[in-house]
């Protein structure tokens, strides 16, 4: 049976799904959808048009779907979509897209956001990622299934971050970081694989190894960038968790690619 606490204001076209809790002070727009079982709990503002999946959990001041932070926002009506048992932690803040760019702001499902994260306007964010506290990606930024992103760090608008990739704590990220990646510092360069996360979620031995294979080949100090993605290519022509990273560089964007501080593998 869904729950509205009487001190809370649910727009009247607002469309709550079974079983739906939401606490005390909380306000909900006409343009709202709550899937099933999705618990909202006192302070949350929801605004927009937005929906939001199946058994997720929005805990106090959480503020989703209100009007992006970009200065050509004029009010038209884009959308914001939250998967399903995704957590959003206190002060959370995610925000539609703009008509400059897809007009849709996409969450997966899964997701893990910690308090004070912040999801921008045209973002793209696959499944069961995490966001650790205070961790920021601007606008238009695509992130891949599994992401993790630490404490306080922050992506650069466009910025593509691929599957599987792992950035560091107070990290500034201003490149495109690969598929199974592991990035740190204040201006973000490449330290390696991601391979805590690799073993996290099922890879094996050879399939680790195959990747710091074509790691160490990929940012090898010999020869140009086309001359290695070429070798490489030739050298793993059926793997294909080498493919998504030479995919993911050739699909290219305007941010360049996150590498090495020395330009070499570690």
């Amino acid at each position: 049976m869904t729950e509205v606490h009487s001190s809370s204001v649910v727009h009247s076209s607002a469309e709550l799904g079974k079983d739906v809790k939401i606490g005390p002070f909380c306000d909900i727009g006409p343009h709202v959808v709550l899937g099933d079982g999705v618990e909202v709990m006192s302070h949350a503002v929801i605004a927009g048009h937005t929906s939001i999946g199946a058994r997720s959990k929005l805990y106090p001041f959480t503020a989703l779907g209100l009007a992006p932070q970009h200065l050509k926002y004029q009010g038209e009506p884009s959308r914001l979509e939250i998967g399903s048992d995704v957590v959003i932690r206190e002060h959370v803040t995610m925000h539609p897209g703009t008509k400059i760019d897809k007009m849709l702001t996409k969450v997966g499902n899964g997701g893990y956001f910690m308090a004070g994260s912040h999801v921008a306007h045209d973002c793209i964010v696959g499944d069961d990622v995490v966001f650790a506290n205070g961790a920021t990606i601007g606008g238009h930024v695509t992130v891949g299934d599994r992401v993790i992103m630490g404490g306080l760090a922050a992506v650069h608008q466009w910025v593509r971050v691929g599957r599987n990739a792992f950035v560091g704590g107070m990290s500034g990220v201003g490149d495109d970081i690969i598929p199974f990646g592991s990035v740190l510092g204040s201006r973000a360069h490449l330290t390696g694989l991601n391979i805590v996360g690799l073993k996290r979620n099922g890879y094996g031995r050879e399939d680790v190894h195959t990747l710091r294979q074509a790691y160490r080949m990929l940012f090898a100090s010999e020869g140009t960038f086309a001359e290695r993605m070429a070798d490489v290519t030739e050298m793993f022509p059926e793997t294909p968790l080498v493919g998504e990273i030479l995919d993911f560089i050739r699909a290219g964007s305007d941010r360049a690619l996150c590498t090495p501080r020395n330009g070499r593998a570690a």
